[in-house]
C-alpha cells in the first residue's frame, strides 16, 4: 500500500480464484455511492468484464441476473436497488470525441459507472475516480490475477478506507465472510451484514467525524450538541447497557482508532409492521417498560472502556438543547419560505430557555437520544425488557429521561396514535411510581411535553437540512407527522407561551 506525492492511494490484491474476486467486489461495493466512477484497466482477458459482472450481480443481490458484455452496444444501464449503474466498454471507441455522442455524461451524473478501457477516454476522465488495474500472472496459473486498486483525487481516502476494512476483517477472522450492505441511517456511518457459515454479524464502519464549521464560540455544531466523534462512546454504552441486562449488541472485534467494529447481529424483527409501518402494541409497551426500568437505575456518567480508558458521558446542557431547537429557525422556516425577524428569533430562544430550565434541573439519567423504531429490534427468544434490542446509542448523554420516552412515543417515521401515546405514557409513570413512590408523575408529564416539543422542533430542522444541504429529500415526507406531534406537545398548558410563538411565526398551512 502506498500514497503518492499527488495524494493518490494504491494497494494490490492477489486474486487467486473467483471467490477472491467476489471478496474484492464486496470490499469496494460497501463504500461506493451514486456518481462514482470506477475504471477497469488491463489487457484483453485480464478480468475486467468478469469483475464488472460480479460487481453488478453483487449490487443487484441476484447472482443470476443477466449481465451481457457491452463490447458492441458500448453501454448497458441497470436500475439497481442502491443506485442506477452504467457499464461502459470503450474498446471500440475510435477516439475520446465519440464519448459526447454516447451521452455518457448525462447517463452517469447520478449513477455508479463501471468503465472498461478507460484509456480510450483520454483526458475526458474525471480526476476523482477509483481505478482497478488487472494483471495476468501466467507463472501462478490461468485463473490468477493481480489487481492494483488506486484512488485518484478525492477518491484516495475511500481507497485507503477500503484497504483498511479489508485488513481489519482478515485480522479479526472475518476475511472469508460474505458481505452485504444494509440500510443505514442519516449519518456518515455504514453497515454490512457479514455471513460466516450459518452465523451472521454486523460490520459497523464509523470513521471519525470531521469537525464542521464553527457556529458559536468557535465550536462546530457537533461539539455544542455533544455528538460522538468516534466509536469510543458506542463501545462504552454497549458495555454499560449490557451491565444492566439490556440487549445492546456484543462487540466481537474492534479497531477503535479506525472506527471499525464487528457486532452481534440482533436480527431483522422490528417493533413496527406493515407498509406504511405501524407500531406493534406489545413491543412498544416493552420498549416503554425498558425505559422505566433504566430510568429507575442509578446510572453513572463514567464508563470503563478499556483498562486505562474511561469514557465520560456529556451533560445534556442548555447550549445543547438550545442549538437543537434553533435548527427550526435555521432550516425549517427557510424551507417554508419564511424568515423570522431577529427580534422573533430572540424571543424564541428566550422562551425555550425558560421552558427547558426544569429539564436541566431534573434528575439525570442516560439519554440514548435516538430511541425510536429504526433503532429498536425485537428479540422474541429473550425475556422481559431484554426482548428489545438496542442500536445507535453513541450520542448518549446524561439528561432528562423524558427525552427518550418522547422519542419513542412521537416516532418521527411512524404514526403513533395519540391514544397509544397517552396509554404508554401512563404505563411509564405507573411503573416509575410502583418502583419509587416519591416519583413526581405530573412533573414528569410536563417535562415529557417540553422535551417532545423540543425534539419535534429539532427534527423539523434536521429533515429540512437533509433535503437542502445533503440532497436527501426522502425525509420531507415525515414533516407533516412531526408537525402534528409538535402541536400535541405544545397543547400542554405549561407551553402556552411557546405555542403562541409558533402560531404567530410559522405559517401553519405550509407546515402541514
Amino acid at each position: 500500500m502506498f500514497s503518492s506525492d499527488s495524494g493518490d492511494f494504491s494497494f494490490t490484491v492477489a486474486l487467486e480464484d473467483e471467490q477472491a474476486t467476489h471478496r474484492l467486489v464486496a470490499d469496494i461495493a460497501g463504500l461506493i455511492e451514486p456518481g462514482d466512477l470506477i475504471t477497469l484497466s488491463g489487457d484483453l482477458g485480464a478480468g475486467k468484464t468478469a469483475f464488472a459482472r460480479a460487481f453488478i450481480r453483487h449490487i443487484a443481490g441476484d447472482p443470476n441476473i443477466e449481465v451481457p458484455s457491452p463490447t458492441f452496444t458500448l453501454v448497458q444501464q441497470y436500475d439497481l436497488p442502491r443506485f442506477p449503474l452504467v457499464h461502459a466498454d470503450l474498446y471500440r471507441l475510435s477516439g475520446p470525441d465519440e464519448l459526447a455522442e454516447l451521452g455518457l455524461d448525462e447517463m452517469t451524473a447520478h449513477a455508479v459507472t463501471l468503465m472498461e478501457w478507460p484509456d480510450r477516454a483520454d483526458d475526458h476522465l474525471r480526476p476523482d475516480r477509483l481505478d482497478i488495474a488487472f494483471m495476468l500472472s501466467p507463472l501462478h496459473g490461468e485463473t490468477y490475477r493481480d489487481a492494483e486498486i488506486t484512488g485518484y483525487g478525492t477518491f484516495a481516502p475511500r481507497a485507503e478506507r477500503i484497504a483498511l476494512i479489508r485488513r481489519f476483517l482478515l485480522e479479526s477472522g472475518f476475511g472469508q465472510a460474505t458481505r452485504v450492505r444494509i440500510q443505514g441511517d442519516a449519518s456518515t456511518r455504514s453497515y454490512e451484514r457479514l455471513t460466516r457459515g450459518k452465523d451472521s454479524f454486523i460490520l459497523m464502519n464509523s470513521p471519525k467525524r470531521p469537525d464542521g464549521p464553527p457556529v458559536r464560540d468557535g465550536k462546530p455544531y457537533s461539539a455544542i450538541a455533544h455528538l460522538a466523534e468516534d466509536v469510543t462512546p458506542f463501545i462504552a454504552m454497549a458495555k454499560g447497557l449490557r451491565m444492566f441486562g439490556l440487549s445492546s449488541p456484543a462487540i466481537l472485534a474492534a479497531n477503535r482508532e479506525a472506527g471499525l467494529l464487528v457486532l452481534e447481529d440482533l436480527g431483522h424483527d422490528l417493533v413496527v409492521q406493515g407498509n406504511p409501518p405501524a407500531p406493534i402494541q406489545d413491543r412498544y409497551a416493552a420498549a416503554t417498560d425498558l425505559l422505566a426500568a433504566l430510568h429507575g437505575e442509578r446510572t453513572h456518567d463514567t464508563i470503563s472502556v478499556e483498562p486505562n480508558l474511561q469514557y465520560q458521558l456529556p451533560r445534556y446542557d442548555m447550549p445543547a438543547m438550545l442549538i437543537e431547537a434553533e435548527l427550526l429557525l435555521d432550516w425549517f422556516l427557510p424551507y417554508l419560505g419564511h424568515t423570522p425577524s431577529h427580534a422573533a428569533c430572540d424571543v424564541y430562544l428566550a422562551l425555550w430557555q425558560e421552558a427547558l430550565t426544569p429539564a436541566i434541573n431534573a434528575p439525570a439519567t442516560w439519554v440514548l437520544r435516538d430511541y425510536h423504531s429504526p433503532n429498536l429490534l425485537w428479540l422474541p427468544r429473550r425475556e422481559g425488557i431484554a426482548r428489545v434490542g438496542l442500536l445507535d446509542f453513541q450520542d448518549a448523554m446524561m439528561g432528562p429521561g423524558a427525552y427518550d420516552l418522547a422519542s419513542l412515543l412521537q416516532d418521527a417515521r411512524v404514526d403513533v396514535p395519540e391514544s397509544m401515546e397517552i396509554a404508554l405514557l401512563s404505563r411509564y409513570t405507573r411503573a416509575r411510581l410502583a418502583a419509587d413512590p416519591s416519583f413526581d408523575a405530573p412533573a414528569f408529564v410536563r417535562l415529557y411535553a417540553t422535551m417532545a416539543a423540543q425534539r419535534a422542533s429539532k427534527i423539523l430542522g434536521i429533515f429540512a437540512r437533509l433535503d437542502r444541504r445533503d440532497g436527501k429529500p426522502q425525509y420531507l415526507r415525515h414533516l407533516p407527522r412531526v408537525w402534528s406531534y409538535l402541536q400535541r406537545s405544545l397543547a400542554h398548558p405549561s407551553l402556552a407561551a411557546l405555542a403562541e410563538w409558533y402560531r404567530v411565526n410559522i405559517p401553519a398551512q405550509k407546515a402541514q
